[in-house]
């Protein structure tokens, strides 16, 4: 028996998932600004609490990896490296944009695909490309969505759309093929896929696993004269 616990960061909400194995536990999440930081560890001692258990009883740790919110991956990532090496136990880091596709295959028909997306800015996004198997068919990367996005992908069958970037696409890309579907990134669906990692013992190296922001992080410098303040 493994109990697996999950964060999610990576977008504004943050959420955090309790599995035995396979089979949920248990789930929290919570959407109000400074919830990564302000309320995490918080709300794992509350999930832990309703569950029974003790945070040694924790296997392993997983995370979603990215891409996402650079600053909502930090901190799930810092505070799963430290609940890991607290407990002496495996972190395990999992593809968001992947999750995201297992929360959506259920609904997939035939050999719809699904393109999973995560609101980047203006009308960019992150996304990847997977099949109903979680093959991944078109390789994660950032792209700019304009009314012929997908057009090839469309014009061949159903292609399923989710993530929190649905409703600007859904403005833009107009085909009877695409699905705009209301499914978002959940650390239940990191849990899950992260049993299937736990299984195979394909564990995040603990010293160096940083999150795939997939951009690199720019401060924008501030246009206001410091001598003026």
């Amino acid at each position: 028996m493994s109990i697996i616990l999950s964060l999610e960061t990576s977008t504004p909400v943050c959420s955090i998932a309790l599995h035995e194995d396979d089979v949920l536990l248990n789930s929290k999440s919570l959407d109000v600004p400074g919830a990564h930081s302000e309320k995490l560890m918080d709300m794992i001692d509350c999930l832990l609490k309703d569950c029974k258990l003790s945070i040694k009883e924790i296997s392993v740790v997983a995370v979603s990896e990215g891409p996402g919110s650079y600053t909502g991956l930090r901190i799930g990532a810092s505070v799963a490296k430290g609940l890991a090496f607290a407990l002496d136990i495996p972190l395990i880091a999992v593809s968001t944009l992947k999750a995201l596709a297992y929360g959506t295959k259920r609904q997939v028909e035939g050999i719809g695909l699904i393109v999973a997306m995560l609101d980047a800015r203006r009308m960019e996004v992150y996304r990847e490309v997977f099949d109903r198997d979680l093959n991944s068919v078109i390789k994660l990367d950032s792209e700019i969505i304009d009314e012929h996005s997908y057009s090839e992908l469309l014009e061949k069958g159903k292609v399923y759309f989710v993530g929190d970037a649905v409703k600007k696409v859904s403005e833009v890309v107009n085909h009877l093929n695409a699905l705009f579907l209301d499914v978002e990134i959940s650390a239940e669906y990191i849990g899950a896929l992260a049993y299937e990692k736990f299984q195979n013992k394909e564990f995040a190296d603990l010293a160096y696993f940083a999150p795939n922001y997939l951009k690199e992080f720019k401060a924008l410098k501030s246009k206001k004269n410091p001598l003026l303040l």
